[in-house]
């Protein structure tokens, strides 16, 4: 699956950051958000460059971002 399906409606910032490592080859497409949720649920170099992918892609207009009560979310532009 390719980023823009991936990401077609709203996802929430962790589940993201999943995709686009996913998208970079970094996690099997085999494997569950569960398996490495680790990543996004701690402060660790891998999982701040994710979300920062993701916050890079929204400056470039590839992504759009909200910010709900509780949490952040992307979907792609479609621009």
């Amino acid at each position: 699956m390719d980023l823009s399906e991936g990401l077609a409606g709203w996802t929430d910032g962790n589940g993201a950051a999943f995709m686009v490592g996913r998208s970079l080859g970094i996690f099997d497409e085999s494997g569950t958000f569960t398996q490495v949720k680790g990543v996004f649920w701690t402060d660790n170099p891998l999982g701040n460059a994710l979300h920062e992918v993701l916050l890079q892609l929204v400056t470039a207009g590839v992504l759009e971002r909200r910010a709900e009560p509780e949490d952040e979310q992307f979907r792609w532009s479609g621009r």
